[in-house]
């Protein structure tokens, strides 16, 4: 475990440095929790009225769940009646759902997952029949690729 040495006889934890088993430390605060990460439908609002970076939403995306529309066959379905193809995403089961019907079938997965699984040369759309739609064409999802990359390996 990291930050204690284990004992020998025991199996138990003791605190390196000489600090008191279960003291040392205050505990934080209940009436300053801390703040949860926006959700993607938040993160979406925030991007497309210009009150997020785009590498705050990238951050976001990456570890969101992705709600995506499928066929019979395993992998992501396309619109191909676009300039370039475009796969439909969603932030949420209820968008979804608003797009491709009550008894559609779908998978869910992250953003980092879409990013390395989306075909070269596909783009997506998320929440195409959203307030918010974001439509990032095939450029710019090797840019999101590359930015993740750089983040992860310097």
């Amino acid at each position: 475990m990291y930050g204690y040495e284990q004992s020998v006889n025991t199996g138990m934890g003791q605190p390196m440095g000489g600090a008191p088993m279960g003291g040392g430390y205050p505990e934080p605060s209940p009436a300053y929790p801390e703040p949860s990460p926006p959700s993607l439908a938040d993160a979406v609002r925030a991007f497309t009225t210009g009150a997020m970076m785009a590498e705050d939403f990238q951050a976001v995306f990456a570890t969101s769940k992705v709600y995506c529309p499928r066929g019979e066959n395993p992998g992501f379905l396309a619109l191909h009646d676009t300039q370039q193809p475009v796969i439909p995403m969603f932030t949420s089961l209820k968008e979804l759902r608003r797009y491709a019907g009550k008894e559609s079938k779908y998978f869910v997965i992250t953003g980092a997952e879409v990013l390395d699984l989306l075909p070269t040369g596909y783009g997506f759309v998320l929440d195409i029949e959203g307030q918010h739609r974001m439509v990032f064409d095939a450029k710019a999802v090797e840019q999101m690729v590359d930015f993740t990359m750089r983040r992860m390996y310097g």
